[in-house]
């Protein structure tokens, strides 16, 4: 039996139902937050909770009691016994008529799953995507939306390239992120990450690492992180990257730790 929370209960996943005209499905309108699960908590479900508000905002959807998320995330953890792993929260618009305009009373469907721990991720090949960029200008290069096809579509591209994971561009030409992950690169003995406004997902991890002081903020372009170290970092993971289009990259395996030891 796999157990989920769904608009305030917990329920088999078996007999779980989402409305076929739920506004997630049909127009990708909604919102999504992976968190850590460590020792039966969510420790950073606070700043997961302030990323999810900014987007509301953004869409004009409305936020469910943060409260009742939450006890949402208590609940699930403890009926299904999860100490180790990761939860995603999703929110959509809920059920409306076919169209683009939004309900005007709209009832939000908010979905939350539970996955055990993963063996630790291994490093990772990074290929440069040639036929997506991340649209710095757009809104929703800030969001965590449902929308995630620009980022499917690169992580194709790289794995028909012989590698694990793409790097996005940003439109000026310049780095924004990888497909599912903040960049970290290290120049001149300084960790460095791309700004939210070169196009990079204003993510917890990240976040975390700055405020560590371990990483600063910098553009970048291609040629400045070409066979430099380089680390992929997101709420799940730390990871070291051995090539990048090829190119065998030196490994830090100490900072490596340093920023798992922040995030996890």
């Amino acid at each position: 039996m796999t157990l989920l929370w769904l608009n305030g209960r917990i329920v088999d996943a078996s007999v779980a139902r989402i409305d076929p005209a739920d506004r997630g499905f049909t127009l990708g309108d909604g919102l999504f937050e992976t968190l850590r699960v460590r020792d039966g908590h969510a420790p950073h479900f606070t700043r997961h909770l302030a990323r999810l508000r900014d987007g509301c905002g953004v869409l004009d959807l409305p936020l469910p009691d943060p409260s009742g998320l939450r006890d949402g995330v208590r609940d699930l953890l403890s009926a299904t016994g999860l100490r180790e792993g990761s939860l995603r929260l999703t929110l959509t618009r809920g059920p409306a008529p076919r169209g683009l305009p939004p309900p005007a009373d709209p009832h939000v469907t908010t979905l939350m799953t539970v996955a055990p721990q993963t063996p630790p991720a291994p490093p990772v090949r990074l290929h440069t995507c040639t036929g997506v960029r991340r649209d710095e200008l757009s809104v929703l290069s800030r969001l965590k939306s449902l929308n995630y096809l620009p980022a499917l579509l690169a992580r194709q591209e790289a794995v028909a390239a012989g590698a694990d994971d793409a790097l996005l561009l940003n439109c000026a030409g310049m780095v924004a992120e990888s497909s599912v992950s903040t960049v970290v690169a290290v120049i001149d003995g300084q960790a460095v990450t791309p700004h939210i406004t070169d196009g990079a997902l204003p993510g917890i991890a990240r976040a975390l690492v700055i405020e560590a002081g371990l990483v600063s903020e910098q553009t970048l372009s291609p040629g400045q992180i070409a066979g430099r170290p380089l680390l992929l970092i997101n709420a799940l993971s730390v990871r070291e990257v051995t090539s990048l289009d090829g190119q065998t990259l030196p490994c830090v395996p100490d900072l490596a730790a340093e920023l798992r030891a922040i995030i996890t």
